[in-house]
């Protein structure tokens, strides 16, 4: 079994003097143990978005976009515009950035905390994916066939003409996936807090679909038989008490039924849609 790592640590990028606030670079290429099998990416970064993209390729291809004046040190951008002692900034401040292969997993390792980093990455198109972002940045997703596992905190999850099985959840953001084709027998859910959860199916979509918006509706244009919401009864028997709920989740099968689809938001609406 084949290991690979690769590291960027205190890389100084000159670019003559500083003067755009963000800069594309191109940082490594990661082969695969396993080139003509399927593999997987993990990625979990603090702070930027996160952009993959299947192409007709046997690497993973990373680049990045690194932005002056991001971050979480207040006061850091301030101290950053100051020239010291009358001389100018040539440099943008290091990078470390690093990547591990094993078995056509691949891991990338953003430890870049203090700026905003958007990641750039182009995978082979039977890949599954594992990424996640908190701040100020979005995820998107375009053309992957595997298993996605999606999370954002401060932004919107975007996949386009993907195929396979999706969990997706963000907080504060807007959830969109396109299916080209689904996995068959696989559960997902599709989840947001503050934003609108839609979700393009194939029409042949066999589900179980279980549905939920606290502050807005559910639409469908599938010809979705909807059960009846029967109130949830729990008695207890040692103390005697007898408690009913009644809640508002809907329920129903698409073509018969088929595995669970779990779709969540607090505060947006719900569109469950047939291409």
């Amino acid at each position: 079994m084949k290991k690979y790592s690769i590291a960027l640590i205190a890389c100084f990028l000159s670019f003559g003097f500083l003067t755009a606030q963000e800069k594309e670079i191109d940082l490594f290429s990661v082969p695969l143990s396993n080139p003509n099998s399927p593999g997987k990416l993990i990625v979990n970064q603090i702070t930027g978005s996160i952009q993959v993209e299947a192409y007709d390729g046997k690497e993973v291809i990373v680049k990045a976009t690194v932005s002056e004046g991001h971050g979480h040190c207040d006061g850091c951008g301030d101290r950053k515009s100051e020239s010291k002692e009358g001389m100018r900034k040539i440099s943008t401040s290091s990078l470390n950035i690093g990547a591990e292969e094993d078995n056509n997993v691949v891991r990338i390792q953003n430890e870049l905390w203090n700026k905003k980093t958007d990641l750039y990455i182009k995978v082979p198109t039977d890949f599954s994916l594992k990424l996640k972002t908190i701040n100020d940045g979005d995820i998107t997703v375009e053309g992957v066939n595997g298993e996605m596992e999606i999370s954002n905190i401060n932004g919107h999850i975007t996949l386009e003409s993907v195929s396979g099985s999706v969990l997706a959840n963000t907080t504060n953001g807007e959830l969109k996936v396109t299916f080209n084709s689904i996995s068959s027998g696989k559960d997902m859910a599709f989840s947001s807090f503050n934003g609108d959860v839609e979700v393009l199916f194939p029409k042949s979509l066999k589900a179980n679909v279980k549905a939920k918006s606290d502050m807005g509706d559910v639409y469908t244009d599938f010809d979705m038989a909807v059960s009846k919401n029967e109130p949830q009864v729990d008695k207890s028997n040692s103390s005697g008490k007898y408690r009913v709920k009644l809640e508002q989740w809907v329920k129903g099968t698409i073509n018969g039924g088929g595995p669970e689809m779990l779709f969540k938001t607090f505060n947006g609406d719900i569109m469950i849609k047939s291409r």
